[in-house]
């Protein structure tokens, strides 16, 4: 059994090539219609949402204070590293399925089905916890019912089922369609940003800025803190659980990895730009260099408005404006995060399809999921299929813990992207790389050092729960994906 067989890389660059017959099947070539500034607008889509509305007053609240600002600068950094690793791969090997395509090249098939398996939760569950979110700031917004809407005390959240159909509705109908989409959304989120810096600005008060990091606090046996709830790192070396301090910056910035887990969905998008090597490069880098600003101005606007200990856990963005008299300028900010979140979804639903469309074109999942709309030129199917599910667990599911599990899962993809980099530097010495990033091997190596780092600032039973959802689709993967693989059939065909 050879579960570790690659893809050469000139097969994977030329399997985008028209072939006579294709499109008569449905197996036609996605369609070339972005930009960088489209890819751009796509990743500051799916970056700027939950983490920027949600997770910052949560964090600064329970592990960081003020310094929840050096948390996301961590977080940024980590992710600035993985997003050097993969400007190389997505403008060499300009493909849908990113780092599954990646690992496919370079470490083999298994590790490839593991990364998009990872990939299907992070995009996946990602949009499902995010439709929730969505509806219940629609609920605040324009006071909805909570029975309908709310996360807790309903049994059905039919807001967030309603606008995962209708993102759907949009994913399916054509990439185009999704950038005109998210683009304007991102213009309305951008815009609220700016606003909330330069009006908060006014209202700072630097005696809530001190202590920056306020002093570390031993956890109470049984808290939230402790057993399995505690860090993975803490839990192994038996230290006594803390909160705040240094290493409550650590773990904020571990769950606010969150926050910047979408960018690589832009590079998913490597079939359909119009010129991936120069616009692949621009588009990631220049994602995370706006978010990472952004994300840095509101923390410390929020932070110096209100002490730490009396933000929000749900809404902080808006709160701390209705805390200083301004109560217009939290409706707007509402408003604004609905619009952020909306983009949030739409983008992974985007993603998924194209990783779908992947794992179909490999024989790692059925044929027909390679399906390409003959007008819409898009994984019709794969994008239904994902609506419908993520829909289900979105109007069902109280799934807020997973969160985490997304931060776990795109930590583990970024490891294995900064692996394949240092590999094809070896294996695949002469390809054309338009972009390099640079002080190889030394900077793949601290990227995953940085990433380890991270996961290990994670809970255990998110760990738990990460290892459950692994060992469910290797499961997955030797009932179905190692026989059908094409590579599989390539090798009985030349066997036989």
């Amino acid at each position: 059994m050879d579960v570790l067989r690659k893809k050469n890389v000139d097969d994977v660059i030329h399997q985008n090539d028209e072939v006579p017959g294709d499109a008569d099947e449905g197996h036609g070539r996605l369609k070339k219609n972005l930009s960088a500034i489209d890819l751009i607008g796509f990743g500051i889509g799916i970056v700027i949402g939950t983490g920027i509305f949600t997770l910052t007053g949560l964090q600064a609240k329970e592990n960081a204070g003020p310094a929840v600002t050096i948390s996301f600068l961590i977080a940024g950094a980590v992710a600035l590293l993985a997003a050097l690793c993969y400007a190389e791969l997505a403008s060499a090997v300009p493909t849908a399925g990113s780092s599954y395509t990646y690992s496919y090249t370079t470490i083999g098939e298994i590790f490839a089905w593991i990364i998009a398996w990872d990939l299907i939760l992070e995009f996946a569950l990602g949009s499902a916890v995010v439709a929730r979110g969505w509806s219940g700031y629609v609920a605040g917004v324009f006071d909805l019912p909570e029975k309908w809407f709310a996360e807790e005390g309903s049994v059905v959240n039919v807001g967030a089922i309603a606008i995962v159909i209708l993102l759907g509705w949009v994913a399916m109908r054509g990439i185009r369609e999704s950038a005109w989409v998210t683009n304007g959304l991102v213009v309305i989120k951008v815009l609220v940003c700016v606003f909330v810096i330069a009006v908060g600005a006014f209202y700072v008060k630097t005696g809530n800025l001190v202590p920056f990091i306020p002093e570390s606090t031993p956890t109470a046996s049984g808290s939230e803190a402790s057993g399995l709830h505690a860090p993975l790192w803490q839990f192994l070396s038996g230290i006594e659980p803390a909160t705040f301090g240094i290493t409550g910056v650590f773990v904020a910035a571990a769950v606010v990895f969150f926050a910047y887990s979408g960018f690589e969905a832009v590079a998913n998008l490597g079939e359909e730009t119009k010129n991936p090597k120069r616009d692949m490069p621009l588009g990631l880098l220049g994602t995370l260099g706006i978010c990472t600003l952004l994300y840095v101005g509101v923390c410390l606007v929020l932070t110096g408005m209100v002490h730490y200990s009396d933000l929000s856990e749900g809404d902080a963005v808006a709160d701390v404006f209705d805390q200083v008299g301004l109560e217009w300028a939290g409706i707007l900010i509402g408003v604004a995060a609905v619009a952020g979140l909306t983009s949030v979804i739409l983008v992974d639903l985007v993603a998924m399809g194209r990783i779908g469309f992947a794992l179909a074109r490999d024989g790692l999942l059925p044929e027909a999921f390679r399906r390409i709309h003959p007008t819409w030129g898009t994984p019709v199917l794969m994008t239904g299929i994902t609506v419908v599910v993520v829909a289900l667990l979105a109007g069902f599911v109280p799934i807020s813990v997973l969160a985490e599990m997304v931060s776990i899962g795109t930590l583990f993809a970024f490891v294995v992207v900064a692996i394949a980099v240092i590999v094809l530097r070896r294996t695949e010495p002469d390809m054309n790389r338009p972009f390099r990033a640079p002080w190889v091997p030394i900077l793949p190596i601290v990227t995953v050092a940085a990433c380890l780092g991270l996961m290990a600032s994670l809970k255990v039973d998110t760990w738990l729960r990460f290892i459950v959802w692994l060992v469910l689709g290797l499961a997955v993967y030797f009932v179905y994906g190692y026989k059908h693989s094409r590579l599989n059939q390539v090798a009985e065909g030349e066997r036989s």
